[in-house]
């Protein structure tokens, strides 16, 4: 052993680094020790992850021997004041020290909540066990080690966001993102050694979910479908991080009761019961449900707040020739084209209307009508469904082609099928896909993924709750395709009306 000379005094921060955390009891007792932060190690919800598994996965390093990359990037799904930020500022200041060299960058949906992260990491840097590894002193944007690690902030654009290439880039509030700068950030991140660790290019999303067809739910759709491929997710509620709640305290009567079921006198997080109470009181149900316990967002501003996958998704094909089958299409250029294959067949209650069941789909952009109808016809033969009896297609699509002289109504009776074109409100077609909906004679087969997810997202403008359409941001294409086909099926019924869809 080498003894110390007793006139030379003991660097706090070499000693520091000299505990890098090789497991996760290490990593635990250096975060409390060295961050002064407990983070809890065990879920109390069922289905949550403990915070700390974040960290774990976030830290700890592949094997540079592996032959097979890990997948290092991940998501984070918990409830508003969970900590999440915290932990993610947490999780920077582990990398900066531990793995000499690596750049990372923090975006926000605005400068403003990417300055978050940023404080509370250099709050952390501003202990006196750390100071002196500081390579000058922390600017408003960035900050840097002496051992070459950098970690900046980035604006929420996609200019900020291109062009860079890092290690790690950490997304804090992804609801608030514009999909292009979620987009954009996806090609960012490069892998690379980091003194003796060889770091995977990794994007971690950290935020709250507020709507169905918000960009958190599109981002862990790969989840709920097991998508190969998809981020690791952590997800946790209020309840996981909740402090201990004390032992004398009555369950009878209190308001957190419903979720919490005495969990809380097991609990070692963060929040004080008291302030969940009141938290609990001045928010709806709804909007508890939703920002504190992390369950599936309210669907107040979708289109088709009906739709419930557990009841209208349904796997059966047809095992015979009885019913018809029809189609629905929505003509695009530089937009997608859609075609939609139905089976229509009566349902096991003959007093009941038939069922509409959507068997399945193709949606394409970038080619020529030819080509659509011969992707088309192709996929309806792969599949064994016979030809339809008719389409219902886009009224517009009467109109003339400036470059082949005839319409895309006429080309497709050229090709022998049967068309229909029937007039109808935007209004009235959404009000009988919602009819059809309430009593269960719509259902759509699982392989149809871009219709299910459409039907979920297609929403009204949030902003502009006197806007009575709905947005065209993709999902319009698919559920128009669909409106068509239930208009012309409908034809001659009696006209729906309405005042408004909510």
């Amino acid at each position: 052993m080498t003894k110390r000379h007793p006139d030379k005094p003991i660097n706090p921060a070499t000693q520091l680094l000299s505990l890098e955390p090789k497991t996760p009891d290490q990593l635990h007792r250096f975060v409390r020790v060295a961050l002064g932060m407990t983070v809890p190690r065990v879920p109390l919800v069922e289905g949550s992850s403990a915070p700390f598994d974040y960290l774990i996965h976030t830290f700890f390093e592949q094997n540079q021997a592996a032959t097979t990359p890990a997948n290092k990037d991940a998501v984070i799904w918990a409830n508003r004041g969970g900590g999440k930020t915290m932990l993610g500022a947490a999780a920077t200041l582990l990398d900066l020290l531990f793995k000499p060299g690596i750049q990372i960058r923090i975006l926000g949906g605005s400068l403003e909540q990417s300055s978050k992260m940023f404080e509370h990491l250099t709050a952390l840097l501003d202990r006196p066990w750390f100071r002196s590894l500081l390579d000058g002193e922390p600017t408003q944007r960035r900050v840097a080690l002496i051992n070459g690690s950098k970690a900046q902030l980035l604006a929420g654009s996609q200019r900020s966001v291109r062009g860079v290439r890092v290690h790690k880039l950490r997304c804090d509030e992804v609801e608030e993102f514009e999909p292009g700068v979620w987009e954009a950030a996806q090609m960012v991140t490069r892998s690379g050694p980091c003194g003796d660790k060889l770091v995977h290019g990794a994007v971690e999303a950290l935020s709250t979910m507020h709507r169905p067809f918000g960009l958190m739910a599109k981002i862990t759709d790969g989840f709920q479908n097991n998508k190969p491929g998809a981020s690791k997710l952590f997800k946790w509620t209020a309840l996981d991080v909740i402090e201990q709640c004390p032992k004398a305290r009555p369950c009878n009567g209190c308001v957190l009761w419903d979720d919490c079921r005495g969990l809380a006198k097991d609990a070692i997080g963060f929040i004080p019961v008291d302030d969940l109470v009141r938290q609990w009181h001045r928010t709806s149900r709804r909007a508890w449900s939703v920002e504190m316990m992390c369950r599936q967002p309210q669907v107040s501003d979708c289109v088709y707040p009906e739709f419930d996958p557990t009841k209208h998704v349904r796997e059966e094909d047809p095992h015979d020739n009885q019913g018809q089958w029809i189609g629905g299409m929505d003509f695009g250029l530089r937009n997608p084209t859609v075609m939609l294959w139905a089976h229509l067949h009566q349902s096991d209650d003959q007093n009941d209307e038939p069922i509409l069941h959507i068997l399945g789909e193709y949606i394409r952009a970038g080619v020529t009508f030819d080509q659509h109808m011969q992707a088309i016809d192709r996929q309806a033969s792969l599949n064994g469904w016979p030809h339809t009896d008719w389409l219902g297609v886009d009224p517009a699509g009467n109109q003339r082609n400036s470059h082949t002289g005839i319409s895309d109504v006429q080309a497709l009776r050229k090709l022998g099928h049967t068309v229909k074109t029937k007039r109808s409100s935007l209004r009235d077609g959404i009000e009988r896909i919602r009819r059809r909906l309430d009593r269960h004679t719509l259902r759509i087969h699982p392989r149809c993924k871009n219709l299910i997810e459409a039907m979920r997202c297609y929403h009204f403008d949030v902003d502009n709750p006197q806007r009575q359409e709905p947005i065209k941001d993709g999902p319009d294409h698919l559920c128009d395709a669909l409106r068509y086909m239930v208009i012309n099926l409908e034809a001659g019924a009696e006209c729906i009306t309405a005042t408004s869809y909510l």
